[in-house]
């Protein structure tokens, strides 16, 4: 637990530097700052995949996120049905290109990356889906910008948890073993492992 003390300080230092950074900038990012960081910071410590392929599923989570509002807001009526037609369309892209890759981008990092903008644009979107052009790539961007805070804070623990658990899989597994059965008196160690005598004759 050690390892994840200073990693963990630099994500919460890194998340109040978005803050403080994006008011003086003037990037809006306080209602997206925390979000975008836990959700990178989750895809960096994930160990699965090459760091490069949960940063790339992510992404393009993200991006097929962005098209599904355009689609909403070009063709799809602002109904619980076009809602649901493009929400159903974004997760389909995602299984999709997760299939054509076999894996190496895991569809999980393709619905963190969903949700990130999900989660950071949907109530701008509803308050005036006309709008989509000029307020959809500042979403896009600040809500992006966090998570890649938030990743870099957190991918360098992914093999160190890693190990961890592979430590903890081994103890338990030890721990799980029956112990050696003890010879009676008159017996060897192979005859004990042989088992009882019907075992043999079944065989």
């Amino acid at each position: 637990m050690r390892g994840y003390f200073l990693p963990g300080v630099f994500l919460a230092v890194a998340t109040g530097v978005l803050v403080f950074g994006g008011d003086w900038l003037g990037l809006e990012l306080e209602h997206v700052a925390l979000l975008g960081a836990a959700l990178g910071g989750a895809t960096g410590v994930v160990p699965d995949r090459a760091p490069w392929e949960r940063a790339a599923g992510l992404l393009a989570g993200a991006v097929l996120a962005w098209l599904g509002y355009a689609l909403r807001a070009a063709w799809l009526p602002d109904t619980s049905a076009g809602r649901g037609v493009a929400a159903m369309l974004v997760v389909l892209a995602c299984l999709l290109i997760a299939f054509l890759t076999s894996g190496r981008l895991p569809l999980w990092s393709f619905l963190i990356g969903a949700a990130a903008v999900v989660g950071s644009y949907e109530v701008a979107y509803t308050a005036a889906p006309p709008e989509f052009v000029e307020t959809s790539p500042t979403a896009l961007t600040t809500v992006l910008l966090a998570a890649a805070f938030g990743f870099l804070a957190t991918v360098f623990l992914g093999n160190t948890i890693e190990e961890d658990r592979a430590r903890e899989r081994g103890r338990y597994a030890s721990d799980d073993e029956p112990d050696a059965v003890q010879p009676e008196p008159g017996e060897t160690a192979d005859d004990t492992s042989r088992g009882p005598f019907w075992e043999g004759a079944l065989r």
